[in-house]
């Protein structure tokens, strides 16, 4: 099997580390062009782990069943370990020449024909693994100039590894972090009152969460971190747990809410967290930055919940993806404004317009509607006179600690 030459050699390799680089998954892409450029049929990448070959990337379209990323040999049945102590050379045309590669038990399980293979050495002097092609064919063309051509392309390999391997570290460090955080339970509820807005009485609080872990960050950032992580499920569920267990010591006429993620609500872990507080009056919101794939399965997660006692809310209306679609699909017992719409809302007719059509939504669906982030008289008043009834933020309270929140609740302290 043969391949062009009629190009001069740096115009070739040119073309076709401009096509390695076109694309969001380079190493597979790097395979793929170099495989095409030599007119082989199988490219990979192995690493080695202890005394297996690992095959980390494959481009062999077509032997998918014979070939393909995971898969692994024994080191002392390929060519590598001779490669790299240079019994064998980097370069085999034609495979059947060698005698020592023909004495290998690869050879007995692929008829390897032609073979170019050069190391994969990291930063600190590690040899990583091989860069490999493959044909089943001899190939007499194949020259030092083609293994020059994968010596450039095992550098490519060797940097995308790099960063691979700093990017899992940075994970590793932020995964610690959460998990010692989560050990330590360095977190704690606090909770905002929710008021009438025209009476300026307390009808309930929403139960949110503060870290005091370092290095301090906002609990965006530590909730963001987490999903990153793959730990964010944990984290909602510790934090609940803990809100929870605050929120039974709140007098009976006053409801709690919290927040519930999407993935949390559908994986059928918040109905046993509830569950730990009978009686309660619980409004769910169901925090919505990103989008929702399965609203039926969403739906019936939220029945559920229904059928015990909760209330559902849909929070952050007007921001993020929580649209009128959002709305409809979940069809919420409450709709949280987002803060986005309060703020200036008294001298902005825009915001004005859409409040009220989110109030003409919420009476012909038999839905309230709660204002969030009110923080000036101006704010509140126009929200009366709109129609909103009900609302919070830093101008009637900012979040309290918990002892403070069951004070207030209880009148023990004076509401602002």
């Amino acid at each position: 099997m043969s391949h062009p030459s009629a190009s001069p050699p740096s115009a070739g390799l040119g073309r076709v580390l401009a096509d390695a680089r076109q694309t969001t998954a380079p190493l597979q892409r790097t395979l793929e062009a170099i495989r095409t450029h030599l007119g082989m049929e199988v490219a990979y990448v192995s690493e080695f782990k202890d005394d297996t070959s690992l095959f980390k990337a494959v481009d062999a379209p077509g032997l998918e069943g014979v070939i393909k990323p995971g898969d692994s040999q024994p080191l002392d049945d390929i060519f590598c370990r001779h490669i790299l102590a240079g019994r064998l050379p980097q370069v085999m045309p034609d495979v059947r020449q060698e005698p020592l590669a023909m004495s290998l038990p690869i050879m007995q399980k692929v008829p390897i024909g032609s073979h170019l293979s050069v190391p994969i050495r990291l930063e600190d002097g590690e040899t990583y693994g091989m860069f490999c092609c493959l044909s089943f064919k001899p190939d007499p063309s194949l020259n030092e100039r083609d293994l020059q051509v994968m010596r450039v392309f095992a550098d490519m390999a060797a940097h995308e590894i790099e960063l691979e391997r700093k990017e899992k570290r940075v994970q590793e460090v932020k995964s610690a972090r959460i998990r010692d955080m989560l050990a330590r339970e360095d977190f704690r509820p606090v909770f905002q009152p929710i008021f009438d807005l025209s009476a300026r009485r307390i009808v309930g609080f929403e139960a949110l969460c503060r870290f005091s872990g370092e290095p301090y960050r906002s609990p965006d950032v530590w909730f963001a971190e987490a999903e990153a992580c793959d730990l964010g499920l944990a984290l909602e569920i510790a934090t609940l747990r803990k809100a929870l267990r605050v929120a039974e010591r709140f007098p009976r006429e006053l409801y709690v809410s919290i927040n519930a993620s999407p993935e949390l609500l559908v994986s059928g872990q918040l109905p046993a967290l509830i569950g730990q507080s009978p009686g309660r009056r619980l409004l769910v919101e169901v925090t919505e930055h990103a989008k929702v794939d399965d609203y039926a399965l969403l739906g019936r997660a939220l029945d559920l919940l229904r059928t015990r006692g909760c209330e559902i809310a849909v929070d952050d209306a007007g921001a993020g993806y929580s649209g009128l679609q959002h709305i409809v699909q979940i069809k919420p017992d409450v709709i949280k404004l987002d803060i986005g719409l309060i703020r200036g809302v008294d001298a902005d007719p825009s915001r004005r317009a859409l409040i009220s059509a989110l109030l003409y939504f919420a009476r012909e669906t038999g839905a309230g509607l709660i204002a969030e982030g009110i923080e000036t008289e101006a704010e509140a008043e126009h929200l009366h006179l709109l129609g909103i009834s009900k609302g919070q933020g830093y101008l009637l309270s900012r979040p309290l600690e918990a002892e403070d929140a069951l004070a207030m609740a209880s009148g023990r302290r004076r509401v602002a």
